[in-house]
C-alpha cells in the first residue's frame, strides 16, 4: 500500500484543523453566551486530536521535503491561529513546496540522519505506522486531557 501523498495529506489535515476550529469557536460562543457548555468537551476534544494529527503530518512533510526550519516552524505554528492552516497550505502548494510523492518512500536510499531514517521506516509500513501514530496521538491527547486546559497549567 502506498501512503497518501504529502500534498493531499497536508491539505486534508489543514482543512480538518480549520473545520475543528469552527466547531471549537462555536462551542465557545455557546458557552460564554450562557446557552450551554455541553459542546465544549466534544469540540475541544475533537479539535485537540485533529490539531495533534496536523502537527504530526506537518513534521513528516517538513522532514521529507527538507524544508528549512523557519518554514517547518511556520507550518506547525499555523495550527495555533484559527484558520491559519488554510493560507499556509495554499501558499506552500502555490510555491510547489508540497510534494506529490514521499521522497523517502520513492527513494529510500536518500534518507540521511535519524529523523529521515525513522520517516522512511514509517512510510515503508503505512498501515502499521498510521495505527502507531494514531495511538501516539491518542496517548498525548489523553495526557493533555489529564493536564486540563492550558490556562490551568501554570
Amino acid at each position: 500500500m502506498t501512503p497518501p501523498a504529502p500534498r493531499s495529506l497536508f491539505r486534508a489535515t489543514a482543512l480538518a484543523e480549520a473545520v475543528t476550529w469552527t466547531l471549537l469557536l462555536a462551542a465557545m460562543a455557546l458557552k460564554y453566551t450562557g446557552v450551554t457548555e455541553a459542546l465544549m468537551p466534544v469540540a475541544g476534544g475533537v479539535h485537540g486530536f485533529v490539531f495533534l494529527c496536523y502537527v504530526a503530518v506537518s513534521f513528516a512533510v517538513w522532514i521529507d521535503a527538507r524544508w528549512p526550519a523557519g518554514r517547518g516552524i511556520a507550518a506547525v505554528a499555523s495550527a495555533v491561529v484559527p484558520y491559519a492552516t488554510i493560507p499556509v497550505e495554499r501558499g506552500l502548494d502555490r510555491r510547489g513546496l508540497l510534494p506529490g510523492h514521499w521522497r523517502l518512500h520513492a527513494e529510500p536510499g536518500t534518507a540521511r540522519g535519524p529523523l529521515e531514517q525513522l520517516l522512511r521506516v514509517v512510510l515503508a509500513r503505512p498501515v502499521v505506522s498510521v495505527l502507531a501514530v494514531l495511538a501516539l496521538v491518542a496517548v498525548v491527547f489523553v495526557l493533555l486531557l489529564q493536564a486540563g486546559p492550558p490556562t490551568e497549567w501554570f
